[in-house]
């Protein structure tokens, strides 16, 4: 833009672009905002700290959760050790009393004749039957019935004796047992031809 040379000159006019077209003079504490690094130059560097504390943050919560499952995985091995080792006490406990039941009836069968030494097996017998079921032990009742390769285990075939058990299971050599739903022995059982 070129000079005019026309216009009067004011000594009290200065360089200052204060003076220039209505605009107030800046104040002392203003932001320098005349150029656009001064608009941008604030904004990253607080960004940049908001990002670095919240990685921060992640970063802890992570170590803390991490700390935790290795503190969880410890205990639950442990309890699953104490477990195994006291697994079996509550049904050791439930089953002595049959077994002092057996040591009296030797003892006290020793002299005994026959059929006492029966009534004493019998009656110990079904002390034994009714603790095992109390815990959810469950006899099958194979004989007679259809053979299931899930529940038996066939130890050989025989003629069937009559013409209603062919295929059949006839004999129950062994008896399976469930505790609960699942199958802890198979019956062994003979089939008939």
């Amino acid at each position: 833009m070129a000079e005019d040379t026309n216009l009067p000159q004011d000594d009290n006019l200065s360089a200052d672009p204060s003076h220039v077209a209505g605009e107030l003079p800046e104040e002392p504490n203003a932001p320098d905002l005349g150029t656009p690094e001064g608009l941008d130059g604030g904004a990253p560097k607080a960004e940049g700290s908001k990002t670095d504390a919240e990685l921060a943050e992640l970063k802890d919560k992570y170590l803390r959760l991490a700390a935790e499952f290795d503190n969880y995985k410890r205990r639950t091995t442990k309890e699953r050790a104490d477990l195994f080792k006291t697994a079996n006490q509550e049904l050791m406990v439930a089953l002595l009393p049959v077994l002092d039941d057996f040591e009296r009836a030797r003892n006290a069968t020793a002299t005994a004749d026959a059929d006492a030494v029966r009534e004493s097996i019998d009656i110990i017998q079904g002390k034994l039957n009714k603790t095992l079921q109390q815990k959810g032990l469950t006899p099958m009742n194979a004989k007679g019935g259809d053979f299931d390769a899930d529940l038996h285990e066939a130890i050989t075939q025989i003629p069937a004796p009559s013409d209603d058990l062919k295929g059949k299971i006839v004999d129950e050599v062994e008896k399976g047992y469930y505790l609960g739903d699942k199958v802890i022995r198979h019956a062994k059982v003979v089939l008939g031809q």
